[in-house]
């Protein structure tokens, strides 16, 4: 096997078979930060799909993430388990639907346009939450039982069993994976490509870039709807903070650290901040310092986006890459005068932009 089929196929493989391991840690602490980490993850891979895939910056996906959440709060029966098969796709297709109306207006403008408009109806939703009774207010709303996943009264899956949830988790992460690796690599994806090299090229090829970037933008809201969901399971409550313009921020982050190149980078991003700002709250570690946490990540992140410019994902695929044997084949003589070089290809007359 190649390095790069290596790299591509090899290294997800691993880490998965690693998480699946983690679940029989014994520590609940543990296994609940890896958790935390596979459910930021998706979130950071529905974002990654709009900055990395399409060239949208939105600083208003914690909206959808947010909409998935209280969804399941408040759809969920207060008295018993609901039903997962209603719950979920309720979650999923709430975010889808916002991200719809909204992004068939926010995607009418372009650059910083496009960021405020994001940010804005991101913020309407927050203090929809917040100043109304329908969120719970700033208190947010409990989730006392998570749903069941029955089929015909029999019961395959109890998800109120932590390790059941945890691969719950490690599942939707994969399946959503694996998904947008199938988008990358149809032709949707390829318009997608497109739109995000040169938009103004892909409309004068023909292709109408509006409908394309739609439902990028629904496909995304979705996958963070997704990921609200699992958030509002894990924890048992949901609060307005899920929705605040910093969540947004915060995963918007995750996508840059970890590599906008590369769908790993988004996984690789939300794990390094995430056990980031777990290792500067510690105070085992830091003591009283821990307290000015913000400070030491901040200053953790500027040093790692100046070292690693293309993310943690450069680095792994530094790591995996074997250097180059410079020596091993002689320099080429120089060719005489006039010559032509025969792997070169030979110069063309004409408009250049043909």
């Amino acid at each position: 096997m190649s390095t790069s089929k290596l790299s591509r196929h090899g290294l997800p493989l691993v880490c998965v078979l690693a998480l699946a391991a983690f679940a029989w840690s014994g520590s609940d602490y543990y296994t609940g930060l890896a958790m935390k980490i596979m459910i930021y993850g998706l979130f950071a891979l529905s974002l990654q799909l709009l900055v990395g895939g399409v060239g949208l910056v939105s600083l208003g996906h914690a909206a959808f993430f947010g909409l998935g959440a209280y969804a399941a709060a408040l759809l969920s029966p207060e008295a018993q388990a609901g039903s997962l098969w209603l719950l979920l796709p309720a979650a999923v297709l709430c975010a889808g639907l916002y991200a719809l109306v909204t992004g068939a207006l926010v995607l009418r403008t372009r650059g910083i346009y496009f960021i405020m408009v994001t940010l804005a109806f991101a913020q309407m939703a927050y203090y929809v939450m917040h100043d109304t009774k329908l969120g719970g207010g700033s208190d947010g709303i409990y989730l006392y039982f998570r749903p069941e996943l029955s089929l015909g009264g029999w019961l395959p899956f109890d998800l109120s069993d932590n390790t059941t949830f945890y691969f719950f988790v490690l599942a939707c992460l994969c399946l959503a994976w694996i998904l947008l690796a199938l988008v990358r690599r149809s032709p949707f994806g390829a318009a997608l490509a497109g739109i995000r090299t040169n938009e103004q090229r892909m409309r004068a090829a023909g292709y109408s870039t509006y409908p394309y970037k739609l439902a990028a933008y629904v496909l995304a809201g979705m996958l963070a709807g997704l990921a609200g969901f699992l958030y509002a399971l894990k924890d048992g409550f949901v609060t307005p903070e899920l929705m605040a313009w910093e969540q947004s921020g915060l995963v918007l982050l995750m996508v840059i650290l970890g590599g906008l190149a590369r769908q790993g980078g988004a996984v690789l991003g939300a794990a390094g901040l995430v056990l980031l700002q777990e290792l500067f709250q510690s105070q085992e570690v830091f003591g009283a310092f821990a307290r000015h946490w913000h400070l030491s990540l901040g200053l953790a992140i500027i040093v790692l986006v100046a070292w690693l410019p293309d993310g943690l994902i450069g680095l792994a695929r530094r790591r995996v890459r074997p250097p180059a044997d410079t020596a091993a084949a002689p320099a080429p003589a120089a060719a005489p005068r006039g010559a032509t070089d025969p792997a070169q290809p030979l110069p063309v007359s004409g408009d250049s932009h043909a």
